[in-house]
């Protein structure tokens, strides 16, 4: 299928566009269903009392929950090339939200179960999601359009660790519900979101950059015979497909493996409550907000000089790591530790994911939904096998994580079966090549930005201090979270649940805008955050007039330090990154890069 128009940059703050409407009600619709698909998972210890779980019932739901998905998305690949994504999100939204809602009527293990297999559906909400993005965007940013809004979307695994906990607390705090009402209201929302975002995605998308497919049908712009069902064996019959199935169950598999059991994880290992064992969890998912887009960004770098083999190349490293990652996060015992290996682990996940769908689109164009849609199934088919692993009584979970790491590291291989013909090597460069003509044409009125000169000799002295700053918020923050009771103290006066949700925007501003600053990554939004986030400190500090202990900052730190940081995050809000940073790579033009791979 030719696509014609496509886009060939991301305009992030733009709505004015057909692609960058789709690329966005895209991201925010996957990003609720994954936030409706996991929402029960930091409630499950509340849900394991009530309903008397053991942990092989507990493994069962969550097998449930993603195997049912295999499925779904095997249909929803067929049915976006036969009526469109637009239709099939809507569809898959409205009908989806159904059982989100429906589990709060479970009062029985069995029920649950069900309820949790319904629910698995709306996961197949990611290839549409990766379908349309690949429809919208050129070669030149197609890995980069994929990887964020997927990852946009898998964030909410990461959000709903974090406020699912709190719209259970806010239920029994301020409306005097019961913890067995509260968890089923709170499911409640969930899915009424879902179903409203169903509505707003036939309004407010098209099928493709010039219309829908039933209007090009019918005026013979797209041809009809791309109605026919066939195109699920063209995929299916392709070796390449089924390597990157693997692949996929051994990333994308795993982060959800990770999302249904990281609270509970955190709260049998390292004795941490519901809110903070949720928070930590939420983490991991969190780094989507950047990781999944390295994943996709790096790889459109690699893309031209080493063509479709430097994508498949980053996505054999990106992979190889991960399992490492893994084993190293299986073995620690500190939870001060444990946070930081979960975080680097989490990042060569995600970024597996993004470099995986950056190679999706172009292995079979007449296919695309069934390609797409058998990868993404293997996302699914990995989480069931270790969900198996993970029921087991007899295996901790810290001995199944250091399995799957050593089973991840062997899957990187699976990425040599990937290979592809000079011609299409060929046509993937010439394709590049005319997108990247578009791009210059469209901005050939705009001022040209330094080219990046690479080496460390380069870095300025401005550049050590963001990083610097950077890695010490991260740090702030994993000891905030390991000292969550003193945080909460220290703000003033009984807010309840708002007490606690501005504890955790503390932490998220240090953890994540601190890596993201690191990074030099959205590095204005990062200072911003915790520019807000230090002024209030100081404000505590001065109307308690307690002295630096009492400040959020913690007794070693006076407040001249504190103005100074304040003041340096001032500069980076007002001046951004140097070139030494992802920031600058995001905009400079492909052709005036020098050969970094």
């Amino acid at each position: 299928m030719e696509v014609q128009n496509k886009a060939t940059g991301i305009d992030l703050f733009s709505l004015k566009t057909p692609q960058m409407r789709a690329f966005h009600m895209s991201w925010f619709a996957f990003f609720l269903c994954f936030f409706a698909w996991f929402g029960i998972a930091p409630l499950m210890a509340v849900v394991r009392e009530e309903l008397s779980l053991t942990k092989e019932q507990i493994g069962n739901t969550i097998i449930a929950s993603v195997s049912i998905t295999i499925l779904a998305r095997l249909f929803i690949g067929w049915l976006c090339d036969k009526i469109g994504p637009r239709l099939s999100y809507t569809i898959l939204l409205l009908f989806g939200s159904i059982p989100v809602m429906a589990i709060g009527l479970a009062n029985t293990y069995e029920m649950f179960l069900l309820a949790r297999l319904g629910i698995g559906v709306i996961g197949a909400s990611f290839v549409i999601t990766q379908y349309h993005t690949s429809v919208m965007f050129a070669p030149n940013c197609v890995g980069t359009a994929n990887a964020t809004s997927a990852g946009w979307g898998n964030l909410g695994g990461g959000v709903t660790q974090m406020v699912m906990p709190l719209l259970f607390g806010a239920f029994v705090y301020y409306f005097g519900c019961t913890d067995a009402s509260a968890w089923r209201l709170s499911m409640v929302v969930a899915g009424a979101v879902c179903f409203l975002t169903g509505i707003a995605y036939y309004f407010f998308t098209t099928d493709l950059p010039h219309g829908n497919f039933k209007e090009l049908r019918a005026t013979g712009e797209l041809d009809v015979k791309e109605k026919k069902s066939h195109s699920f064996w063209l995929a299916a019959k392709d070796h390449r497909v089924w390597a990157l199935f693997f692949v996929y169950a051994a990333c994308f598999g795993i982060e959800l493996t990770i999302n249904g059991i990281a609270a509970m994880y955190y709260m049998d290992n390292f004795n941490l409550g519901l809110k903070t064992a949720g928070l930590v969890a939420g983490l991991f998912g969190l780094m989507n907000i950047f990781a999944r887009t390295l994943g996709g960004f790096i790889s459109d770098k690699f893309v031209q000089k080493g063509g479709l083999r430097g994508r498949v190349k980053w996505l054999f490293i990106a992979l190889f790591i991960e399992g490492i990652a893994l084993i190293f996060f299986s073995q620690m015992k500190v939870l001060a530790l444990a946070i930081p290996a979960m975080i680097l682990f989490s990042l060569f996940v995600q970024m597996s994911e993004g470099a995986t769908y950056s190679i999706v689109p172009f292995i079979n164009k007449k296919a695309l939904g069934a390609v797409a849609g058998i990868v993404g199934a293997g996302g699914n088919m990995g989480a069931v096998c270790a969900g198996f692993l993970i029921r087991s009584e007899s295996i901790s979970y810290s001995q199944a994580f250091l399995i799957l790491g050593g089973l991840v590291a062997c899957c990187a291989f699976f990425t040599f079966l990937v290979r592809f013909s000079p011609a299409d090597e060929a046509s993937a460069a010439a394709e590049f090549e005319k997108a990247m003509a578009d791009r210059r044409e469209a901005r050939k009125d705009r001022v040209p930005i330094h080219d990046l000169i690479p080496g460390i000799k380069h870095v300025r002295p401005m550049d050590l201090l963001r990083i610097y700053l950077g890695i010490a918020l991260v740090i702030k923050g994993i000891h905030f979270i390991t000292n969550m009771a003193g945080l909460e103290a220290t703000l003033a006066g009984d807010l309840g649940e708002g007490q606690t949700m501005i504890a955790w925007s503390v932490v998220f501003a240090h953890v994540v805008g601190g890596a993201s600053l690191a990074l030099g990554f959205v590095t204005r939004v990062g200072a911003a955050v915790n520019a807000l986030i230090l002024l209030g400190a100081v404000v505590v500090t001065l109307v308690t007039a307690s002295g630096a202990s009492g400040s959020l900052l913690g007794s070693n730190v006076d407040f001249q330090f504190t103005s100074f940081v304040f003041f340096a995050l001032l500069l980076f809000i007002w001046r951004g990154s140097g070139p030494f940073s992802f920031d600058h790579l995001l905009r400079i033009d492909a052709e005036k890069e020098p050969e970094l791979f």
